[in-house]
């Protein structure tokens, strides 16, 4: 197989890599990178467990060829609490408010889905900062969790908001 050259920034990292031209990006980040916190899970785009943000949006990481993100910023969940897309940089070891609310707000059991509903739930607060309960459960129905049923799931991501908005989140 052609393996194909592409240039990327991954969590603010220039990333230099050969892929062959059916490598999904999903499996770039895992076994090229070692960046195992974006989840294989589905393969197919139905359960979210692999989200990431390319270029700031928000893409299922199992439907995107890595060579599709050749010139393009991704930001996975071990970036989140460092990169500049996250809206707060800190130490490594720094959480974001989106990862301590999950922690909070007990969303998540097993975590296996952990990682695609805070990327998710950057995203969208991101473009919103102040959304209503309706619109979160929108904006992450495309993510499923087996676990949690999704009430502290939706807590986590109303405290965020708060977090990021300046508001101190009542408990």
């Amino acid at each position: 197989m052609t393996k194909h050259p592409i240039r990327l920034r991954v969590n603010g990292e220039a990333v230099d890599g050969e892929v062959e031209a059916r490598t999904l990006l999903v499996h770039f980040l895992r076994e090229q990178l070692g960046l195992t916190g974006t989840h294989v899970g589905c393969v197919v785009g139905e359960c979210g467990a692999c989200s990431v943000l390319v270029d700031g949006a928000l893409v299922k990481s199992c439907l995107m060829l890595a060579v599709q993100a050749d010139g393009c910023a991704v930001t996975t969940i071990e970036g989140l609490s460092t990169s500049a897309t996250s809206g707060t940089p800190g130490p490594p070891g720094t959480l974001h408010p989106v990862q301590e609310a999950f922690i909070n707000r007990f969303a998540l059991q097993c975590g296996f889905c952990t990682p695609g509903f805070v990327m998710a739930a950057h995203a969208l607060l991101t473009r919103n900062p102040d959304p209503t309960d309706e619109q979160i459960r929108q904006e992450l129905s495309s993510n499923l969790c087996m676990c949690t049923g999704y009430v502290q799931i939706v807590e986590a991501v109303k405290e965020a908001a708060a977090r990021l908005r300046g508001k101190d989140a009542a408990r």
